[in-house]
């Protein structure tokens, strides 16, 4: 027996009154025989949506009043208040409070990014570290400059290998002329204490080449030539 197409039941049920009643009654009785289920799905159905709802509206006031305490962490950090600025005055909050009472917000992601710097100042190295690749960044020069401070902050603690990787990584990330030649030179410097003079001639010879505008050309050319005397 031929089967009747799903468009042709459509069909029978809007011109069909009595195939409408039978699918009605159908769809009664399933709902009366899984009316917990039904119910069940329709509740979890409108807690997402309104969990959902309110999350972007307590998400939304939670980041201005996280953006509020920002500022003021911030007017401490650039009047040099490290630890007022870490820990805050007892009328502003620190980044370190920040980032605890605002977890998710913009404001607590760039207070890594303080914590990161602060923490390096006190020689905190492996903390500001830490921090640092915490913070996440769309803006390419401001995530350039955190790879850039976690190499630093291992060139501190002794760790070149490591050093020399995200001064590298900060160089690539977004490359200009105004930093990524900063960049190159200190990855040839860890490089070369690492005497892998290869690498750090590499470094030099990129800022020739790729930033000949750049004001550290004539340092790198003569660090490069040194280093082929030394390699040779």
């Amino acid at each position: 027996m031929a089967k009747t197409s799903k468009k042709a039941q459509g069909n029978d049920l809007l011109e069909n009154p009595d195939a409408l009643a039978e699918q009605i009654s159908r769809s009664e009785k399933f709902v009366k025989q899984n009316f917990n289920i039904v119910i069940g799905a329709v509740v979890v159905i409108a807690l997402v949506i309104g969990g959902y709802m309110y999350f972007r509206s307590t998400q939304s006031a939670k980041g201005a009043e996280a953006q509020q305490e920002l500022f003021r962490a911030q007017l401490l950090f650039e009047r040099d208040s490290l630890d007022r600025a870490q820990f805050g005055d007892g009328n502003a909050l620190g980044f370190e409070q920040i980032i605890e009472d605002y977890s998710g917000t913009d404001a607590a992601n760039l207070s890594h990014f303080y914590m990161g710097v602060i923490l390096i100042k006190k020689g905190e190295y492996d903390a500001a570290i830490d921090h640092l690749q915490a913070f996440s960044s769309d803006d390419l020069l401001i995530q350039a400059r955190a790879y850039n401070l976690i190499g630093d902050a291992y060139v501190a603690s002794g760790n070149n290998v490591n050093a020399a990787s995200f001064y590298d990584k900060a160089a690539d990330h977004n490359p200009t002329e105004q930093f990524s030649p900063l960049y190159l030179q200190k990855a040839a410097i860890a490089y070369e204490k690492m005497e892998d003079y290869e690498k750090a001639m590499k470094r030099y010879a990129k800022i020739v080449e790729d930033f000949p505008g750049s004001s550290l050309v004539i340092t790198a050319k003569k660090q490069k030539a040194r280093l082929e005397m030394m390699a040779s």
